[in-house]
């Protein structure tokens, strides 16, 4: 097929093997599942989060500086949870 079909099968593919070492399957397996886990954490604390400070805004207890600073401490969150992922590796 030569190198454009080896460019439409990697292109197409779910999972793409760039080394000829099959013992790295179960830490690829492991990194996604702890992907995926990490993912689910940060959506929740940022869902969690939006939803605190739209009740105390209802309530008359919120400010937008403060929806400001906490949708930014969230994001802060959410990058250092996703870094833990680096220790993974």
């Amino acid at each position: 097929m030569g190198a454009m079909g080896t460019d439409t099968a990697i292109e197409t593919a779910d999972v793409a093997l760039m080394d000829d070492d099959l013992r790295k399957i179960p830490t690829f397996v492991r990194l996604s599942q702890g992907t995926r886990n990490i993912l689910a954490q940060n959506i929740m604390l940022a869902l969690g989060i939006k939803g605190v400070f739209l009740v105390l805004t209802m309530i008359g207890l919120g400010t937008m500086w403060m929806a400001v600073f906490a949708d930014v401490g969230a994001s802060l969150l959410v990058v250092a949870n996703g870094l833990r992922l680096l220790k993974k590796t």
